[in-house]
């Protein structure tokens, strides 16, 4: 699992006025809750928080924070993100104790897909998910489930229940019943395929 440390400093001056201000200075506003500790303003450092959005790992991995010195960890939640340039504005991070599961999205990482079956047989792959959510205790948290194409055959799906994830990690869907087995990738015929073959048979009739 990637590791990620942000340095973070306390922060009183609050609202509109002091974001602003901070985002002028290359520094990010966000706020620490959860637990038993109460919730905690702080700022980070604009160039650290960009390196670290670039890896997708960032997003679904438990973060250390070192807020004046003292370490804590915690999972980002959300991100503010400005609405032209896309830069972080605001970002929230759930604090994370090791003895209690945590409940958050993974991203799926599709192998194989160029040489499956099906597509090797002329399908086209469709995916329906990019992500998953999964509750695990923080050291089990995986940075992506991978999702193995090689056998998917033409006119076949992968499910929830057909993915491979690590000891200690739960589908949440999957809690729900069978129900919630949703469909995760398909290799499907290509369109027009059963149209062409239907009118080649009628001019065959004529």
């Amino acid at each position: 699992m990637s590791e990620f440390t942000l340095n973070a400093v306390a922060r009183k001056d609050v609202g509109k006025g002091a974001s602003r201000r901070l985002r002028h200075a290359d520094l990010i506003p966000a706020i620490i809750y959860g637990g038993e500790a109460t919730p905690a303003q702080v700022t980070l450092e604009g160039k650290a928080v960009r390196k670290a959005l670039e890896s997708e790992a960032f997003y679904s991995s438990i973060v250390t924070l070192s807020v004046d010195g003292k370490s804590q960890q915690a999972l980002l939640k959300d991100i503010q993100r400005h609405p032209a340039r896309g830069d972080a504005m605001h970002m929230d991070f759930l604090r994370v104790d090791a003895a209690h599961e945590v409940t958050t999205s993974v991203p799926l990482h599709f192998v194989n897909e160029e040489t499956s079956v099906g597509v090797k047989a002329g399908g086209a792959v469709s995916h329906n998910l990019q992500e998953v959510e999964v509750r695990c205790l923080p050291a089990d948290l995986p940075e992506f489930i991978e999702v193995d194409m090689a056998d998917v055959e033409m006119g076949a799906s992968l499910h929830l229940s057909n993915l491979s994830v690590p000891t200690g990690v739960t589908l949440t869907q999957l809690a729900h019943g069978e129900a919630h087995d949703l469909p995760v990738v398909s290799i499907n015929a290509p369109r027009g395929t059963d149209e062409e073959a239907e009118g080649e048979e009628a001019e065959g009739e004529e």
